[in-house]
């Protein structure tokens, strides 16, 4: 390991994984090796550098603990939607690009599979990716009429009761003016980005990510009218939480506050997204079908069913047909020589 100083002359790219699992271990070590090989510095934490093997270990640039993204022009994030959620609190408020590389289970935010390591280092090598922007949430928490706490999220904030044996009661309120009022386990505040997370579990709907919009799911709502709402991206939707109800807010289930009685949650659409590198332009449509392994083999569309897993470019993802001509719908691959610090959509 070295912790010699970053320069603009060499590339470094900052890796983060899931090190508790042993095959998050043996993916980092796969990617500090082919990422030194195509001529880019890998640089880790120094507790994550600690766990891959010694001949590994030495190839790696120790990150600074201060400021992790010194001179870092990507982040790759090895692990699900939780270590790329961890990644998010690294990279805000700079303008470094994410890329997930799943090694989870659904993994929406990730782009690229553990098959796939060569291939993602030969585009990021070739800076062969785009970058899209998506919103996040600026969170502030009221109390007594005074800003008490203030919070972000990339997928949601979740008002939830703090005691399992009590319902939550709230008032939700939107652009200043009262909804509905009822009791239930609590409301989930979401992005476009997050309606595939919590906001999904709740009941919400699935919202394309190139969609401006703000969701609200109440959780468990004993009500009759508590149905799931979609609001513009300019409006402020607001939880206050009634007396005597205690509650808790979490933000993407890694940040919590405490939210005592009277409590005031708003949420509004943040000024800072967070910056997520694409190696493909595929439909969203078409990821959907794959992480959630949804049903679509009486598809008859604009070609012929297949059943067999296709590739594109090196990048690997399922697909549920072929239109004539045999290519597969949706894998169309980012333009040559676009940069990861180019245009974001």
């Amino acid at each position: 390991m070295t912790d010699r100083p970053v320069t603009a002359a060499t590339r470094h790219v900052l890796v983060l994984a899931h090190t508790g699992r042993p095959a998050a271990v043996a993916a980092a070590e796969e990617l500090v090796t082919l990422l030194c090989a195509a001529g880019i510095h890998p640089v880790l934490l120094p507790e994550e550098a600690r766990t891959l093997g010694p001949a590994v270990r030495d190839l790696v640039v120790l990150a600074d603990e201060v400021d992790p993204l010194d001179g870092a022009e990507l982040v790759v994030v090895l692990g699900g939607d939780g270590t790329i959620l961890r990644g998010a609190e690294i990279v805000r408020g700079s303008h470094v690009p994410l890329l997930g590389v799943n090694l989870g289970h659904v993994g929406f935010l990730a782009e690229a599979e553990r098959d796939d390591l060569a291939e993602t280092v030969r585009r990021i090598a070739d800076e062969e990716f785009e970058v899209e922007e998506r919103m996040t949430l600026e969170v502030t928490v009221w109390r007594d009429g005074v800003v008490a706490d203030r919070a972000w999220a990339v997928n949601e904030a979740s008002v939830e009761k703090s005691s399992r044996e009590r319902m939550l009661e709230v008032v939700l309120e939107v652009d200043g003016r009262p909804v509905t009022e009822f009791a239930g386990d609590g409301v989930v505040l979401a992005t476009p980005t997050g309606s595939t997370a919590y906001a999904f579990s709740a009941g919400g709907p699935v919202v394309w990510p190139e969609v401006e919009a703000l969701l609200i799911a109440p959780v468990a709502a004993h009500a009759l009218f508590a149905r799931p709402l979609v609001v513009a991206p300019t409006a402020v939707p607001a939880v206050e939480l009634l007396a005597p109800s205690d509650g808790v807010l979490w933000c993407d289930g890694r940040r919590r506050l405490a939210l005592p009685a009277g409590s005031r949650v708003e949420v509004r659409r943040s000024g800072l997204p967070v910056r997520l590198a694409r190696l493909s332009r595929r439909p969203f449509a078409d990821r959907l079908v794959a992480k959630f392994e949804l049903p679509v083999h009486g598809w008859r569309g604009r070609g012929r069913r297949v059943h067999e897993r296709s590739r594109h470019d090196g990048i690997t993802w399922e697909c549920g047909c072929t239109p004539p001509g045999g290519v597969a719908l949706g894998t169309v691959a980012a333009p040559s020589g676009v940069a990861g610090g180019g245009a974001s959509s």
